[in-house]
């Protein structure tokens, strides 16, 4: 069981599990249109196993089941996302009713459970439709995107808790246009730039939007940190992992919340960013209330001339690791939380993501402790740390590695889909109930 107890992290600390729409609701009927993952995991040897999100968990039909879950482990909050085409399925213009009223649903739900939504506008569904015009490489889906957080702000926005524009943006553009791992699988630079100044307008537009609907003190953007080491203590590797920590960990933030790129980005990117990118920037950072950190590992960068546009390579170390081989380095979570609170001061700081795959449970249960105390040295340092949000509740459909990694403290049985609490949730209830006033 866990060493910490729910009242060291102080009396508001806000405890939660994600999960994301396209990994586990299915559901893929009434209404709801295609998305960049349908496709992308239709397409042979883009996904392991050829697994596909169309039934996923069932959470389309199973939510509430989720949700009693959900509140019988004694978590505050339960950190969900929109699928952009099951409520609007071209991406702009008709909206579909059954995807309001699915929402509508899943949000009174929470709330007659006491639990609080934390939404999530965008992860990784693009409408097909507006792939077909280019999707984050047009200008065009920024003005798409800020359309649809209107929307869901006016339908939903006083019953959230907090709305997230994006979730990831490093995953929604160098992972996805210029690694090709991700859908729509590109492996071009001139795209990922791009997408990566697009995403970003996305963001600020859609913040501006919302704000214009009323939306009020809930508003945020969630990245996804990882630690940047040198390979060794070379003068290259150690410019090289100072790269890598500009495009994995600064670019995004800095963007959103400075309105500035890291100038050792832009040096490279510079040929291939729209035309007149810097007249974007005040747009893109409009004031936000809270900011998400997703953390889960480390790098090792080394410094490789052979390589075009990043010049390094990236491996793990010789830390213990998870089954799917990322390092267990939770000092790295204290360290982003604190540089977090000094290079963006007045902003409360939510840890959005952090989790392990792994079918020891022991050693989940170990991971989780261990970052729970990284988040109460960060607090000891002054940063303002208002949550720990798991990832994930149920094993689910991860991307590009289908259904093998299990990120879940809940299982789920392959051919009934019934769920099945592991110890790690049995321990987070321990955890959370026993100190519940």
């Amino acid at each position: 069981m866990f060493s910490h107890n729910r009242t060291d992290f102080g009396p508001d600390f806000v405890f939660g599990v994600a999960m994301a729409a396209h990994q586990i609701e299915g559901g893929q009927t009434d209404g709801r249109g295609s998305s960049i993952w349908d496709t992308f995991a239709a397409t042979p040897g883009n996904v392991k196993n050829a697994d596909t999100g169309k039934i996923a968990c069932d959470h389309y039909n199973r939510w509430a089941e989720d949700l009693d879950l959900i509140r019988d482990g004694g978590f505050d909050a339960y950190r969900f996302s929109f699928a952009w085409p099951r409520l609007i399925p071209e991406g702009t213009g008709a909206l579909n009713p059954a995807g309001f009223d699915f929402y509508d649903r899943l949000i009174d739900g929470m709330l007659e459970r006491g639990i609080k939504p934390f939404a999530t506008l965008y992860h990784w569904d693009l409408p097909s439709a507006l792939q077909d015009r280019g999707g984050w490489m047009n200008r065009d889906t920024t003005k798409a995107f800020a359309d649809y957080a209107a929307h869901v702000s006016r339908h939903f926005g006083d019953r959230l808790e907090s709305i997230a524009t994006f979730n990831e943006p490093w995953c929604v553009t160098v992972l996805s246009h210029f690694l090709g791992i991700h859908a729509p699988g590109y492996r071009d630079v001139r795209a990922t730039a791009r997408a990566m100044h697009h995403v970003l307008l996305a963001h600020g537009l859609g913040i501006t939007a919302m704000r214009d609907e009323g939306i009020k003190d809930k508003l945020g953007i969630v990245v996804n940190m990882e630690k940047a080491e040198p390979f060794s203590q070379s003068p290259q590797d150690i410019e090289a992992a100072a790269l890598g920590d500009d495009i994995f960990n600064r670019f995004f933030l800095d963007g959103a919340v400075k309105g500035t790129y890291p100038e050792r980005v832009t040096k490279i990117l510079e040929p291939y960013l729209p035309a007149n990118w810097q007249d974007d920037m005040k747009a893109m950072s409009p004031s936000l209330d809270w900011i998400g950190i997703n953390y889960y590992t480390r790098s090792l960068y080394k410094h490789d001339d052979r390589v075009p546009v990043f010049p390094f390579t990236q491996s793990r170390g010789d830390l213990e690791k998870s089954n799917v081989g990322w390092e267990v380095y939770p000092q790295a979570l204290t360290e982003f939380l604190v540089r977090a609170s000094r290079d963006y001061p007045g902003l409360p700081i939510y840890v959005t993501e952090n989790g392990m795959s792994e079918t020891d449970e022991s050693k989940r249960i170990a991971f989780f402790d261990k970052h729970f105390g990284a988040i109460r040295d960060a607090q000891a340092q002054g940063a303002d740390v208002r949550g720990h949000i798991a990832w994930t509740l149920i094993d689910n459909f991860e991307w590009a590695e289908g259904y093998e990694p299990k990120f879940g403290i809940v299982g789920m049985d392959p051919a009934t889909r019934d769920r099945v609490p592991k110890e790690s949730y049995r321990a987070f209830q321990k955890m959370l109930t026993k100190d519940r006033k």
